[in-house]
């Protein structure tokens, strides 16, 4: 299956990225497969450190802003004692990843990633509607560049309904964050 979370991993000058991501991963987390973009600051962290953090949350306006890059404030996060990275305080729970093996003669490369260690912070509740909407949003953001821009128009006002009727304030703000800047980018 693929779980939607978020992956940090270092730049070469130490600070942190953060990139929204969904894996492939089996029901123990023990093996996590990453299908980043060749292109993608992730992928190049990944490859140059072989390590990286990834993380399941509950905050939709962080998983939108992470797709898009826009943190008007740092993040707030504490080093990963088990691998060389960061760890988003605010995780449900996260797991220190090593990369095992790397295919990238294609454009969206396969990372094969072990996990080898992993810590809950605090309980996942799920995602409701309007989160699931914000996540769908989120991977449309990433993809403006491969997809066309009238489906794209579609899809995203097939999920505008479920945030109307189920967002709260964060959810709200992450899809008009997303639409907007979907829009600006299909111009």
């Amino acid at each position: 299956m693929i779980l939607e979370g978020i992956v940090t991993t270092l730049n070469d000058d130490g600070s942190v990225n953060i990139s929204p991501m969904g894996p492939r991963v089996d029901r123990t987390l023990d093996w996590l497969e990453l299908r980043p973009f060749r292109t993608s600051a992730t992928y190049r962290n990944l490859k140059r450190s072989g390590v990286g953090v990834f993380h399941v949350i509950d905050d939709a306006l962080l998983l939108a802003r992470a797709a898009i890059h826009d943190f008007p404030e740092p993040v707030p996060v504490v080093p990963c004692r088990a691998v060389s990275g960061m760890v988003l305080e605010d995780a449900c729970h996260w797991l220190a990843l090593e990369v095992q093996q790397l295919q990238d003669d294609q454009e969206r490369t396969t990372i094969h990633c072990r996990t080898v260690h992993r810590q809950h912070v605090r309980p996942f509740l799920g995602w409701n509607r309007a989160q699931h909407a914000v996540i769908e949003a989120a991977i449309l953001a990433t993809r403006v560049h491969l997809l066309d821009a009238e489906a794209i128009r579609q899809q995203l006002a097939a999920l505008e309904p479920l945030v109307q009727k189920t967002a709260g304030p964060g959810e709200q703000q992450a899809f008009a964050l997303l639409s907007a800047y979907i829009e600006g980018a299909i111009r």
